[in-house]
């Protein structure tokens, strides 16, 4: 099942006879209070920069001060407004946080009612964004990610393109839990195998991978077929054994609050006294009880962002936190470069998926490009002992 609107009749061609400019009417209801937040972050309707919206129906208004978020995504996806930049345009809006002038709604109060109820991350839920993202096809994502099939946040500091930057990210990763040849190294989530790959090859690891995703496991047993790689098709809560390093990368956003403290105690149990736990994750300024409704909805079902609190707070009493990185500015150049690469190979899925796929992946690439260069989320590679590194830690960068 693909992550597409079931209610969304998206074309970008057509619009409502009601027009932004058209005549000398009255503005349509919310369009002076839409107009005056747009203008705190410098942002004009109708304008002739690249961050300036173009509505091409009137609907638009209500429908973005009822449900901002969710309505100002469902509304480009169907074609109601345009913009030359959704990167720039997202990057004001939340520098500015106009998406919190707005007040509480009650479809807002639901989620946080259902968010403390409810475990949307739990070992049943969990599947929903293995068959509605990771198995939208491999060779989809093989044409948008680099040679190493790496989905998340690149490392550019001495990069300049996005094989490069996603290399050096791997590299770093090794470098930080120091291993060595013959280090078993047990890995939640594993993507397409990239960095179980990497550290097989580079560094003469055996890696053990537990993926709830049919495709990226098919994937990955194919790729490290002859190497010291083993990948199950199960959930992270399945593992077993005792490794000398616990690795996680770009899966805690797929976890849940609610289930931090087991997550920290099952790579504690997986660990060995003298081991080393990566953990790669995006994260967000606030501690919040919900993800944003629009990607919640469209794109990650059942994922959240954590905040350092609450990482702190999970690992309390089972790990020492040795080390903290926040190399989000990098997710930006990142998300730009699979957008470009998105576009570039467009035609080749354009049949298969869609328009409404098009505009929607569009609008998630580029407004979390924004989201990063405003800093309101950013992506932490931490670093854990067991009880503590005598002497401490060197931090490597």
């Amino acid at each position: 099942m693909l992550p597409t609107s079931q209610n969304i009749h998206a074309d970008s061609s057509t619009s409502s006879t009601l027009r932004e400019g058209a005549g000398d009417r009255k503005p349509a209801p919310g369009h002076e209070s839409i107009e005056s937040l747009l203008a705190e972050a410098d942002i004009t309707i109708g304008g002739n920069r690249p961050w300036d919206i173009r509505v091409r129906d009137e609907r638009f208004y209500r429908r973005v001060l009822a449900e901002p978020s969710l309505g100002l995504g469902e509304a480009y996806v169907e074609g109601w407004w345009d913009v030359e930049r959704l990167d720039e345009f997202f990057h004001r809006v939340l520098r500015e946080e106009l998406h919190r002038r707005n007040g509480t709604r009650p479809g807002l109060l639901w989620d946080w009612a259902l968010a403390k109820l409810v475990n949307q991350q739990s070992l049943r839920r969990s599947q929903r964004v293995a068959e509605r993202h990771y198995d939208l096809g491999n060779e989809f994502f093989e044409r948008m990610l680099d040679p190493h099939m790496q989905y998340t946040c690149g490392y550019w500091k001495d990069a300049d393109n996005l094989a490069a930057a996603q290399e050096a990210k791997l590299d770093l990763i090794c470098r930080k839990l120091a291993l060595r040849p013959g280090d078993s190294i047990l890995e939640f989530g594993g993507g397409w195998g990239g960095f179980a790959k990497f550290a097989a090859e580079r560094y003469g690891c055996r890696v053990t991978v537990y993926n709830i995703s049919r495709e990226q496991v098919r994937h990955a047993r194919e790729w490290c077929r002859d190497l010291p790689v083993e990948v199950h098709h199960a959930d992270y809560r399945m593992a077993e054994g005792s490794y000398d390093r616990v690795v996680s990368i770009g899966m805690c956003e797929h976890v849940g609050a609610r289930n931090y403290g087991e997550l920290f105690r099952i790579k504690r149990r997986c660990l060995k006294e003298d081991g080393l736990m990566f953990l790669h994750t995006i994260g967000c300024n606030r501690t919040k009880p919900t993800s944003d409704p629009w990607i919640r909805r469209y794109i990650f079902p059942g994922g959240q962002l954590p905040s350092l609190r609450q990482l702190t707070d999970a690992s309390e009493g089972i790990f020492t936190l040795e080390d903290l990185h926040n190399i989000g500015a990098d997710y930006d150049p990142t998300l730009m470069a699979w957008h470009e690469s998105f576009e570039r190979h467009w035609p080749e899925f354009r049949k298969k998926l869609g328009g409404s796929f098009h505009r929607m992946w569009r609008y998630y690439l580029l407004s979390c490009a924004g989201a990063f260069r405003a800093r309101k989320i950013h992506l932490w590679q931490m670093v854990f002992a067991p009880r503590g590194l005598e002497g401490g830690y060197v931090p490597v960068r």
